[in-house]
Formats: C-alpha cells, sequence, structure tokens
C-alpha cells in the first residue's frame, strides 16, 4: 500500500490551502503539511499538475522549468511522447529523472487538457492526485524503494481555479483510497476511485 511505505508531504504557498489541508487531513498525522515553496521539499519526488502535453509554460510548472532548467520539460515531453503518443490523459501520470540528487524524480500528473482551463467543475483533481501515487507505486515496483518520499502541490487550486476545500477533500479520499488498496495500472485505479466517488 503506497501511503503505508511512502512519506507523503504536501505543501503549498497558499495559507487557504494549508488550512483546508489540515482540516481533511486532522486525522493523518503521518501527512506533513508545510506552507512554502516545492523547492525547498527535501524528498525524493516532487509531483506537478502539468496540462496534457507537458507544456510547463505556467504555475509550478514554470517555477520547475526555471529551477531545472528546460531539459525537464524536454524529457517529461519525451516521455509523454513514448507513453501516450504526445498527450497524456487526465488519470495518468509520467514519470522523468531530474539528473539531480533532490528531487531524483518530477512527476507529471496532467489536471487539464490545456494550459490555465478551469476544472472546478470535474474531479480532475483526484484523478491527479491519485495517477501521481499510482506512478510512485509503479516506480518503486520497477526500481524497489527508489521513491520513499513525495511532495504534492494543491492540485488544480491556482491555475484549475478549484477552491482549495474541495481540492483538499478530494486529495484526503484519493490518499484514503491508497492506504486501502494496490491497483495494476492506471485504468484499474481510475475504475475504483470513480466507484468510490460516486458511491
Amino acid at each position: 500500500m503506497l501511503t503505508r511505505v511512502v512519506r507523503v508531504v504536501l505543501v503549498d504557498i497558499n495559507p487557504k490551502m494549508i488550512q483546508a489541508w489540515e482540516q481533511a487531513f486532522s486525522h493523518n498525522p503521518e501527512v506533513e503539511i508545510v506552507l512554502g515553496s516545492m523547492l525547498d521539499r527535501q524528498v525524493d519526488a516532487w509531483v506537478t499538475p502539468t496540462n496534457s502535453r507537458g507544456n510547463m509554460d505556467g504555475g509550478l510548472d514554470a517555477i520547475l522549468k526555471k529551477h531545472f532548467g528546460p531539459a525537464i520539460e524536454k524529457a517529461v515531453k519525451e516521455e509523454i511522447a513514448l507513453r501516450y503518443k504526445g498527450l497524456i490523459p487526465v488519470g495518468h501520470a509520467v514519470c522523468v529523472r531530474t539528473g539531480r540528487p533532490v528531487p531524483q524524480f518530477l512527476i507529471s500528473s496532467p489536471t487539464m487538457q490545456a494550459s490555465a482551463q478551469n476544472i472546478s467543475d470535474t474531479l480532475n483533481v483526484a484523478l491527479a492526485c491519485a495517477a501521481a501515487f499510482q506512478m510512485i507505486d509503479m516506480q518503486n515496483a520497477e526500481i524497489p524503494g527508489c521513491i520513499d518520499s513525495v511532495a504534492l502541490p494543491g492540485l488544480g487550486a491556482n491555475t484549475g481555479r478549484v477552491p482549495v476545500a474541495m481540492c483538499a477533500h478530494l486529495m484526503w479520499l484519493v490518499y484514503d483510497m491508497f492506504r486501502k488498496q494496490d491497483f495494476v495500472d492506471f485504468d484499474y485505479m481510475r475504475y475504483v476511485l470513480e466507484k468510490t466517488l460516486k458511491g
């Protein structure tokens, strides 16, 4: 079970996002909640809520592109091209090496198809969060123990305009789901997630 073996850090620069997480994850003291920059998190992987083409031209994506250099966007796009023919669906994710010791990996999990899309009336936050966790499971299955810790931002709460309370609640639902079950692939993960949300 991913969330039993991987340390999860929730980090954002928005105090309202922090407050919403603290309420949603009030019974999960094992989850670290931090007001601050993703760039300061000393973990194995950072998660970024990109768009389906891997264009890192806004929000956290742009910050990470500036931090790592343009090669990181090239790596993300190449991985999307290899696995998804250039367009990754929401509910899937890719993982690339950063070339740095911290973090070693960047997980790109789209919350939207195009840049600056309003996703406030969708389940894209839950799908993106679940895809990021699933990607970690798959990466650890391929290279055991390579990702022991991960930092995630408020998915869709900035550019995607998802209210922070909704974002926090959906991310908690996904976290709780991954505490209880493993999934063989993205499709089965999505099936269980949608069944859980509708139930």
